[in-house]
């Protein structure tokens, strides 16, 4: 069995628990926008800890000895993420939808730059990659939502939520934030299948970066990584919930 098909043998497991109580429904919506947001800024070297990221977005407090910037990343990704769930709802993605989510989480970090796509040229340390030139982003954004709208039938929900993911970080359209946003856009793919939210632990960043940079030739690992972050994230709903 690959592991496409334990997905969608653990994914009936999934639908069948459902529908869960509202009360529920809420507190595991709360459980997946303290530990992605966590996951999340922590791939990026954020430095709150989920107990840390979980008391900034319940109570408002700033944690005493942390940056900043590290509380207002973590105040600006739950936001994004509530908005993704809205977004779920809906059939299509647009740039809009997208500049929305980098602007609830960047207004308090940047907010110049805010939902807006870079005007500058970036680097990736220690990547090959060069990320296009600016002048590109706008054809390039527009090439990356009619394929979302081709595609989105063409492959398994999985395959095709990674290949977004992989596709917006390689355009890199904006100044800073493009993993993050990559991520909820995955995870804007999956909550609108019905697959629970994956996080990719902190604890994997280097196997993450590495894979998204063979990406860059042959995603098939990249794709197979996610897939396995996936069957994680479903046999944890079933335990949450059996």
């Amino acid at each position: 069995m690959n592991i496409f098909d334990e997905i969608d043998k653990l994914q009936k497991e999934v639908i069948a628990i459902r529908p869960v109580l509202k009360a529920q429904l809420k507190e595991l919506k709360n459980y997946y926008k303290i530990g992605l947001t966590y996951s999340s800024n922590a791939l990026e070297g954020n430095s709150l800890t989920e107990s840390e990221t979980k008391v900034v977005l319940e109570d408002g407090i700033t944690i005493g000895g942390k940056p900043l910037k590290d509380y207002y990343e973590a105040e600006g990704h739950a936001k994004a993420f509530d908005l993704v769930y809205k977004l779920a709802k809906k059939l299509e993605i647009t740039e809009k939808n997208i500049k929305d989510l980098h602007k609830l989480f960047y207004q308090n970090i940047n907010s110049q730059n805010a939902g807006k796509y870079r005007k500058v040229r970036v680097f990736i340390s220690g990547s090959e990659f060069k990320p296009p030139v600016p002048e590109q982003i706008p054809e390039l954004m527009k090439s990356f939502i009619e394929k979302y709208k081709t595609n989105k039938q063409n492959y398994h929900p999985v395959v095709f939520a990674a290949k977004l993911h992989k596709n917006f970080v390689f355009i890199h359209p904006f100044i800073d934030g493009n993993g993050r946003i990559a991520r909820l856009l995955m995870n804007l793919i999956f909550i609108k299948y019905q697959y629970p939210v994956t996080i990719i632990p902190p604890v994997l960043r280097m196997e993450y970066i590495n894979l998204l940079e063979k990406a860059h030739k042959d995603d098939n690992e990249f794709i197979n990584f996610i897939a396995q972050r996936v069957k994680q994230a479903q046999l944890e709903y079933i335990r949450l919930l059996s």
